[in-house]
């Protein structure tokens, strides 16, 4: 089957982006390497690695669990259970710090060493079929694993009225440094063909479309022969221009299917890809569902790129959830001292990345790497005054006005901000990258959005007890 006429005349792009130094060549060519952690270690299990209800822990301090066996769940339809990585005893049940720096509910297991396997989700003898996928996926804890980490079994449900025409696969990995989707695609791609062309049959109708940035040429062949030797008619592959954010929801609909996500205004929440038809999924969501339909295995490991100027060896790990970050910098080497003392250790690529204030926190479903910077690759001016010269505005791929919305956040004018539809920044790094003034504007309008939405959340809330006082009057 070819693409449509309009995918085929259509160049992979879209409005704006930028195009930071990729940094890739560290890891590119590594093949990811399985990492086996030796006994007595702590792995620390967030409660909440999701975006949805944080689960509950089902397990009691003291109890053994094997590796794959349900820990924490909860009976919301927007959550996703979480999985021991390794068999051990449960050591605690508390509050640790995460790689976002906050303090959260987690599940602490001592590692025995011995890696005994929990049952798998199925009976491996009988093959699942096409109505019991949703169900093992959301019993199998598979997110988002890109990094917005929003339960799958959800993503793959949308409302009976909206008719799917497009399911895409997001392997543009736009984020300089890392490689880890890259390294999936080239080293299981069998997996990836198979697991996507699953996702499919839920979605009879609907065109599979698997993106890849042309800077992964390797990539984009051997996918494109697995699918012509699988002779899938309804998959095809689709390079794309390396501009960053490519890989963003919003900005790959764009690309593929010339079709615009409509943003929010005020209170009104933004239209999700459902909305225009698409569902996109990640490269590594597609090789666990894969895993869960065909293995019946849950969501236990994760494969990073821990790498950095500042990393003495930088590799691809597949490595076991809840391991902590500090073990896998010392797996790699440590710190390259030669001169390049890490000034910035980020969880995540340098756009989106989150700084981390400590190496002992666990990585989770969503750590897609772990960077470490010298100060030669971190370094970033002093803030100077703007110089109007609208190049955040070029930049900016929701077509936003950073530089007003900026202003708005240092005079509190939240206002003004909601006016100008700052809520719909998706916070890519694009206006603080390409300002010649070093303007600190994501981190502008990240504080923006928050005030925002704080202030919304209070407004209900109010509402919500005057209807309670009203309704109580009545009676």
């Amino acid at each position: 089957m070819k693409l449509p006429l309009k995918l085929r005349e259509r160049g992979a792009s879209f409005i704006g982006g930028v195009h930071p130094p990729e940094g890739k060549a560290l890891t590119e060519h590594k093949e990811i390497e399985r990492y086996v952690p030796k006994a007595g270690g702590e792995f620390v299990f967030p409660l909440s690695q999701h975006i949805g209800a944080p689960c509950a822990p089902v397990v009691n301090k003291g109890d053994r669990v094997l590796a794959g066996q349900k820990i924490a769940d909860s009976e919301a339809f927007v959550s996703a259970p979480i999985f021991a990585s390794i068999s051990g005893v449960v050591k605690e049940i508390g509050p640790r710090m995460t790689v976002a720096g906050s303090v959260d509910p987690c599940i602490v297991i001592e590692n025995d060493g011995l890696y005994e396997q929990a049952p798998a989700l199925f009976d491996l003898k009988n093959k699942p079929s096409v109505n019991d996928y949703i169900k093992i996926i959301r019993s199998a804890g598979i997110v988002g694993m890109g990094g917005a980490c929003f339960p799958t079994h959800v993503k793959l449900s949308p409302p009976k009225d909206k008719v799917i025409n497009w399911v895409i696969l997001n392997g543009a990995e736009c984020e300089p440094y890392l490689t880890c989707d890259n390294r999936l695609m080239i080293e299981e791609a069998d997996a990836i063909v198979d697991g996507f062309a699953m996702v499919l049959k839920l979605f009879p109708k609907a065109h599979g479309i698997i993106a890849i940035e042309s800077n992964k040429p390797e990539a984009i062949e051997i996918i494109g022969q697995k699918i012509a030797e699988k002779k899938i008619k309804n998959i095809s592959v689709m390079p794309h221009k390396v501009k960053y954010p490519q890989g963003a929801e919003k900005m790959l609909i764009w690309s593929i299917t010339g079709q615009e996500i409509p943003a929010g205004i005020g209170p009104l929440p933004p239209a999700l890809p459902a909305d225009v038809g698409c569902i996109i999924l990640n490269t590594r969501t597609v090789w666990q569902i894969y895993s869960a339909l065909t293995k019946g295995l849950p969501v236990t490991e994760r494969i990073i790129s821990v790498t950095g100027d500042a990393i003495a060896n930088p590799r691809n790990l597949r490595v076991p959830l809840g391991i902590s970050v500090r073990e896998l910098i010392n797996a790699c080497g440590g710190f390259n001292y030669g001169g390049l003392e890490p000034v910035k250790i980020l969880g995540g690529g340098p756009m989106m990345g989150i700084s981390m204030r400590s190496l002992d926190v666990p990585v989770v479903k969503g750590t897609s790497g772990i960077l470490a910077l010298s100060k030669f690759t971190a370094h970033i001016e002093d803030e100077s005054n703007c110089l109007r010269c609208g190049r955040c505005i070029d930049a900016c791929p929701m077509r936003l006005d950073p530089e007003l919305l900026d202003k708005a956040v240092r005079r509190r004018d939240y206002k003004l901000f909601e006016e100008h539809l700052g809520t719909n920044c998706i916070e890519c790094g694009c206006c603080s990258f390409i300002c010649p003034a070093s303007r600190h504007l994501t981190q502008s309008l990240r504080e923006g959005k928050a005030a925002v939405m704080a202030a919304r959340r209070k407004a209900q809330a109010q509402q919500a007890s005057q209807s309670s006082k009203q309704e109580a009057a009545k009676k």
